[in-house]
This record gives C-alpha cells, sequence and structure tokens, in this order.
C-alpha cells in the first residue's frame, strides 16, 4: 500500500462524516443498519474484522448502543496512526475492550493473522480506491478471512466507473451469495452490499499483497 503521505487527507476527509445528507454518511447508516441486523442474527461470541478500518465509527458506534457488545471481538486494520488512534479512542470511549485497533497495512494478509476465520468481515472504502487488477484479487482472496457462513459487508462509489455487477459477479464466483443490495444516485454514487459466504473454510496464506491504494 502506498504511504499515508501520498494519499487524500484522511482525516480530513472524514470530517464528510459531520453532513447527515453526504453518500458517506448514508454508506455510514446503511453499514451500520446491516451490521445491527448481522449482530442480531448470531448468538454466542462473535469476531469482526474491518479493513482500512478509518475511525472505525461504523462498528465502534454499532456496538456502543448494544447490551451485549462483550460478546463481539472487533479487530480493525487501519495504516495512518492518526486514524487509527480516532478509533482507539473512539472504543475507549465506549468502554469496548473486545476491540483491536491494528496500525497495520490491510493489503497484506500477515495482518489479519490471530483474527481469521472471522464471523463479520468489512471490506468498506476499499473496492474504489484501487486498481482492476487488484480488485480482482481482493475478493479472490475473502474466503481466506471468512468463517464458512460469514457475511460480508462490502461497498464501492461508482462515479469514476461503474463496477457494481463485476463486483457482485466476481463475489458469487469466490462463493459468496448475495443477501442484500443498496445504491445511492448521488455525488460518488455509493453501492454497497451484504453478502453470506457459503464456501469451504480456506487458511490464510500470509505475506500476500492484495492491493494498492492509488488515493
Amino acid at each position: 500500500m502506498l504511504g499515508v503521505d501520498v494519499l487524500r487527507d484522511y482525516e480530513k476527509w472524514l470530517e464528510n462524516y459531520s453532513d447527515p445528507d453526504s453518500p458517506l454518511s448514508w454508506r455510514l447508516r446503511q453499514v451500520q443498519a446491516w451490521l445491527s441486523q448481522e449482530l442480531d442474527a448470531r448468538p454466542g461470541p462473535v469476531t469482526v474484522l474491518s479493513l482500512c478500518a478509518g475511525d472505525g465509527r461504523d462498528l465502534i458506534d454499532v456496538l456502543a448502543g448494544r447490551a451485549d457488545a462483550d460478546r463481539v471481538r472487533g479487530v480493525l486494520v487501519e495504516l495512518h496512526p492518526a486514524v487509527a488512534e480516532r478509533a482507539r479512542e473512539r472504543a475507549r470511549v465506549a468502554e469496548l475492550g473486545g476491540v483491536e485497533v491494528r496500525v497495520a497495512d490491510a493489503a497484506l494478509t500477515s495482518s489479519y493473522l490471530g483474527a481469521v476465520p472471522a464471523d463479520i468481515v468489512l471490506l468498506v472504502g476499499v473496492l474504489g480506491n484501487i486498481s482492476s487488477e487488484d480488485l480482482t484479487r481482493t475478493i479472490a482472496a475473502l474466503p481466506q478471512l471468512c468463517r464458512p457462513g460469514a457475511a460480508l459487508v462490502w461497498s464501492r462509489g461508482r462515479d469514476h466507473d461503474d463496477l457494481d455487477d463485476r463486483v457482485r459477479l466476481e463475489l458469487a464466483g469466490a462463493g459468496f451469495v448475495e443477501v442484500a443490495h443498496a445504491a445511492l444516485e448521488e455525488s460518488s454514487r455509493p453501492a454497497l452490499g451484504l453478502a453470506r459466504y457459503e464456501g469451504p473454510r480456506v487458511d490464510l496464506l500470509a505475506d500476500q499483497h492484495l492491493f494498492t491504494f492509488w488515493r
């Protein structure tokens, strides 16, 4: 993954959440709704893995409102140290001892050692920031992160190019069955999907490089 100094200013970019009518806020509400739905449907211990987690407000804010948050282990992987620290502080304020924030490169499979297989995987804000080849490579590697029956929440903006149908087709080829899909026809035109992994358990292959962020 490119160094954080050559990417967009992600600390400033997070300010877009302050506008409740922004596409980013719309995406957040949808992700949180699906997260709540999946947690409700899964009794007992649950592991949630978030790639390029940002400040973690999708998972952390959902857990902060749940009486059963202590049964959830959350592993947030975020390369940007200052943004990762925001996530840690958010979890600390919410008293979520089960949330671990890893300052690590989500593009490297070794960053997920000890955190997989997960019951819920968040792939939000990733697929629209990587090359076409990396998109295919990343989707093909997702079974390594998922327990059979796991839920995957993914997103991709369609403002630069609309690869929505391709993403859904490649996910199906990797063993995922679509459960829900949503799209907004404004600004970055975000699309999101909720899918269930129905393939076999796949061992994690450490030291794989999946993608490089281009912005």
